[in-house]
Order: structure tokens, then sequence, then C-alpha cells
């Protein structure tokens, strides 16, 4: 995904254009997120959380956190 970035290959300016192309077909739902849940802000208390599902094994999808 960063390689571009990353590397500072000469075609960097597409990744601007790939991301805001994915963002476009996200917000009209032709593509899905696979955001599981959003455990809310960054905290010690919701890191903690977070790291006891990832740890249980059982967690399938992405937890999100906010605010940072």
């Amino acid at each position: 995904m960063f390689t571009k970035s990353q590397f500072h290959t000469p075609d960097l300016a597409s990744q601007g254009k790939l991301l805001n192309r994915v963002s476009q077909l996200g917000e009209r739902e032709i593509i899905k997120t696979t955001l599981k849940e959003n455990l809310g802000v960054l905290n010690s208390e919701n890191m903690a959380i977070a790291h006891a599902k990832l740890e249980s094994g059982k967690t399938i999808g992405k937890l999100g956190l906010t605010g940072f």
C-alpha cells in the first residue's frame, strides 16, 4: 500500500489519486471496510480491550480506535 511513498517512486502522485478513488467508493458503499468494531477513543482502557480481543484469536476483521 505504501511502497510508492516509502521508496519515493516516480509515480508517487498516483497514490493520492488511488486513495481518493477508494475513499469515494467507500462513501458510496461500492466497497466495504473490514472494520468489525470501533472501540472508541484511543486511551489505555480501550487499548487494553483491543489487545485482549486480538489476543483471544477470535477477532475477525479490524478493530478501530479514534481520536489520534
